[in-house]
């Protein structure tokens, strides 16, 4: 029998707190007696604490004490905004952890897709924790960058759409870290890690790396589209009939012999099944111990039962009404067997239902039937698979690629090691749909925003997208955004893009009503960003968030013919005649939540 020694060392150090606890409750009473007992409870609390999975030195960083006192807000960069029509598009400057607390107010649980690149913690300065890089010497380099991303990744979660993903690019130095975090963060989830081949080598240490990874972060039921470097493959359409994954006594109506005639390979019936022997009692034993008898076929004919080709008793994939009625149908294929495992003289394979649509839709072409069979005989079955393979080595996705691109660009090497277009594209087709929201809090060079422009080019989708990324070096301002532009200036794509910097109110040791003005010059900018919306000449919506603004909206309603909408402060109160005139004016009235600060004003 195993021992716990944790366990024990836990209940050791408990039982020795527990005695501290009742020597110090004997004594005189005092402040100091209140405070000890105090911290004996919270060192209880930490020893009782979680035991298992990843466990790291926690860090705080510069970021964590601006926003102990301070709220981040929004302010727009409006020389920056680029009106080109279509869908709203937003790219934040700021740090991105200030940032995901701003989105946590306006896009809790509407977020399709999250993608992000950050810092692989090389320990070759391509991580910076407090304005430092953080180098291979540091004996925190890794708890230092789990901290960075286990505060990150808490709202990432928080983000995300119930059927949303999540997909996280990353090197070999975390990779097993990055899999354990997201499986204690996202323990609700399939946490899937694909490998993917990057260059022609790294040499380093006596070991040529040539791979990085994708850490997919998906719901159980993940449905992902069919990527187009996985497809164009020719196959049949039918699939083998046995079901390996049941059995019997699970299944016991899919449990017959099906009869063969040996001169002609035809189906010509069936036998009872094991559920119809039980319920006749012509089967008295339990179901687990039925046994299939090859010699009850008829005259001329040969039993098949379903039993997989390793040999193991299973379930056919039909009933059996459905399987002579898509037998006559020409739905399905007898061939001889090919396995030495598996005792049947023939095996039997099925056209699923989806082929079923093809054949039907005209999709896929019916060319006649098999020789004096009902079977069908199919044209080209060309299919594109709809799994992700869990390992790419697609030289298009190799990052020269995009370093080369990004150059080409500017004219000069500005950002070091961007990803692949091609490869972000990829990503988006798999795991978007044409009206998905897609959001990157490491933008970087600004490659998911081009991916997912082009993308919509492609499908005429409306696919939108959040970037943020810090203006360090000015990236934000000279890589990010001027890339943007200039592809969208180049490739004539539809979309419109609002720059906002992330700015901070001070709100320690003052009351709401103190800052609350400030906050409600910065609301514009929420309300954007949640709807997805431009106020800036836009002649279809409008804003009032003062008493005052309500007031002079009403009284000059007739300028407003074009308004559609008006986003209205949570706290206006119009009257029944303010109600009436921008009714009859056709306005839509839209309430502003309260809950971009309602934290602040609960404190």
């Amino acid at each position: 029998m195993s021992t716990n020694i944790s366990k024990q060392k836990r209940e050791d150090l408990l039982n020795k707190i527990k005695e501290i606890r009742t020597f110090i409750a004997s004594a005189p009473q005092d402040e100091n007696t209140g405070n000890l007992l105090s911290y004996l409870s919270d060192l209880e609390k930490d020893v009782n604490g979680k035991k298992y999975g990843l466990v790291f030195e926690e860090h705080r960083e510069e970021i964590d004490e601006v926003l102990d006192t301070h709220t981040p807000v929004l302010t727009e960069e409006e020389d920056l905004f680029i009106d080109n029509g279509e869908q709203m598009n937003f790219l934040i400057e700021g740090d991105n952890l200030a940032s995901l607390k701003l989105l946590e107010k306006t896009h809790k649980g509407k977020i399709d897709l999250i993608y992000i690149d950050p810092p692989y913690n090389t320990g070759n300065k391509d991580f910076i924790y407090d304005d430092v890089f953080v180098d291979k010497s540091d004996s925190f380099i890794h708890s230092k960058w789990l901290s960075f991303m286990s505060a990150r990744l808490k709202i990432a979660r928080k983000l995300l759409a119930p059927q949303g993903a999540l997909i996280i690019s990353i090197g070999y130095q975390e990779v097993h870290n990055l899999n354990l975090l997201c499986q204690d963060i996202f323990f609700d989830r399939q946490n899937v890690v694909v490998t993917v081949q990057t260059s022609g080598g790294k040499p380093n240490g006596g070991f040529n790396y040539t791979q990085e990874y994708l850490m997919f972060v998906v719901p159980t039921d993940f449905s992902p589209n069919a990527m187009s470097f996985t497809g164009g493959i020719e196959r049949s359409p039918f699939e083998g009939l046995t079901l390996s994954t049941f059995d019997k006594t699970t299944r016991p109506n899919q449990t017959y012999p099906i009869f063969i005639e040996k001169n002609t390979m035809r189906i010509v019936g069936v036998g009872k099944s094991l559920a119809e022997r039980i319920a006749d009692g012509s089967y008295l034993g339990e179901a687990k111990d039925f046994v299939f008898d090859f010699n009850e076929a008829p005259e001329g004919t040969v039993a098949l039962w379903p039993i997989s080709s390793k040999g193991a008793d299973c379930v056919w994939r039909l009933i059996s009404t459905r399987l002579l009625h898509d037998w006559k149908l020409g739905y399905i294929k007898v061939s001889k067997n090919k396995s030495k495992a598996c005792p049947n003289e023939y095996s039997l394979q099925y056209l699923p239902d989806g082929v079923i649509r093809k054949i039907e839709s005209g999709d896929l072409e019916v060319i006649g039937r098999e020789n004096d069979l009902p079977t069908l005989k199919l044209g080209k079955n060309e299919t594109v698979g709809s799994d992700i393979p869990t390992i790419w080595t697609e030289k298009v996705f190799f990052t020269t690629k995009g370093s080369s691109y990004v150059r080409n660009i500017f004219g000069d090497k500005r950002f070091p090691y961007p990803k692949p277009l091609e490869f972000i594209v990829e990503l988006l087709r798999a795991s978007t749909s044409d009206n998905s929201l897609i959001v990157d809090f490491f933008a970087g060079s600004g490659t998911t925003g081009e991916a997912a422009m082009l993308l919509n080019k492609e499908t005429r989708g409306n696919r939108r997208f959040i970037l943020c990324t810090n203006n360090e070096n000015g990236i934000c301002r000279e890589v990010t955004y001027e890339r943007i532009k200039r592809v969208i200036d180049k490739e004539g794509y539809t979309a419109s893009i609002k720059y906002y910097r992330v700015d901070y109110v001070p709100v320690s040791e003052r009351m709401y009503y103190e800052y609350a003005d400030e906050l409600l010059s910065h609301i514009r900018e929420l309300v954007e960003l949640e709807n997805g919306v431009n106020f800036t000449g836009n002649a279809e919506i409008g804003i009032v968030l003062t008493e005052d603004e309500l007031d002079n909206f009403v009284t000059n309603a007739d300028d407003f013919a074009k308004c559609k909408k008006l986003y209205m402060g949570h706290d206006l109160l119009p009257t029944e005649e303010q109600e009436q005139i921008i009714k009859a004016h056709g306005i839509e009235i839209s309430i502003i939540p309260d809950y971009y600060y309602r934290d602040l004003q609960e404190v």
